[in-house]
């Protein structure tokens, strides 16, 4: 896994999450923000986890203004990419 963040042309932080697993599939990924969904259908909540990770952190970096979005390719992994906005300046916070 690899992670890394840089300045965004708009003053904005663009933050970048990858790892190399098996990566999700195409017609999959369109679901990955989605609450309570899993790729993986045999899996439940004791193997699984409860699907809800990817749609509260969607959630938490809408609510700074921010966008979350996921690339992958099948056999090579994930990135996982956050857009935030610059801060406004102090005098408006």
């Amino acid at each position: 896994m690899s992670a890394r963040a840089w300045p965004a042309d708009d003053d904005g932080v663009l933050i970048s999450v990858a790892d190399t697993g098996h990566g999700i599939e195409a017609e999959d990924l369109r679901n990955v923000f989605d609450r309570f969904w899993r790729a993986d259908a045999a899996r439940g909540r004791r193997t699984g986890g409860r699907g809800l990770g990817l749609s509260i952190a969607k959630g938490i970096v809408a609510a700074h203004g921010g966008t979350l979005s996921a690339e992958s390719t099948t056999g090579a992994g994930s990135t996982f990419t956050v857009q935030l906005p610059p801060m406004p300046p102090p005098e408006s916070r």
